[in-house]
């Protein structure tokens, strides 16, 4: 009985995170708005995020077009790694591998590149998707607390970078 339950609860998951991305192919596009830290002005850039399946089995194109003209377009694969347990990796397709995971009904990753720690989610809301990322310093801004049980070290980061992008499903 055991093993059935476990076996159910297993099928349960890969169903429901294969209806997950199921519910994100097509071609979406829209309007990315960039805010940051202690500026008033936002940045708007036209975006576009293409998830298809790939050729591969299990794989699917997840590509972001940045531009009115797609000037900088980011041609990724995104490869299942632990679909069970939600994990799956985009493939830049030039030796960076970026880990990705459904928590509830986001797509989600955390990944530092330079000096930033970027974290990005994804997910499906009145039929539009929405993209967010936030920028944050990969260095603490500031360490308090004493480091004792009571009263453990706590460091906080500066929050550089906002961006958020709302796309709706480019129909033929």
């Amino acid at each position: 009985m055991r093993i059935y339950l476990s076996a159910v609860l297993l099928l349960v998951s890969i169903i429901t995170n294969a209806q997950d991305l199921s519910e994100f192919t097509g071609h979406w596009e829209g309007e990315l708005v960039w805010s940051k830290a202690g500026s008033k002005n936002v940045q708007r850039v036209k975006m576009q995020i293409i998830i298809q399946p790939d050729d591969t089995a299990g794989q699917y194109t997840w590509q972001i077009i940045y531009g009115d003209k797609g000037e900088d377009n980011r041609p990724y694969l995104l490869k299942p790694v632990d679909t069970a347990k939600g994990h799956w990796m985009i493939d830049e397709r030039n030796g960076i591998l970026i880990d990705q995971y459904w928590l509830g009904n986001r797509f989600s990753s955390l990944f530092s590149v330079q000096n930033s720690t970027i974290h990005d989610s994804y997910w499906i809301e009145n039929n539009k998707l929405i993209a967010e990322f936030y920028g944050i310093s990969t260095s603490p801004i500031t360490t308090s607390g004493s480091g004792t049980e009571d009263v453990p070290m706590v460091k906080s980061y500066a929050i550089r970078t906002y961006q958020k992008a709302i796309l709706k499903k480019k129909t033929k």
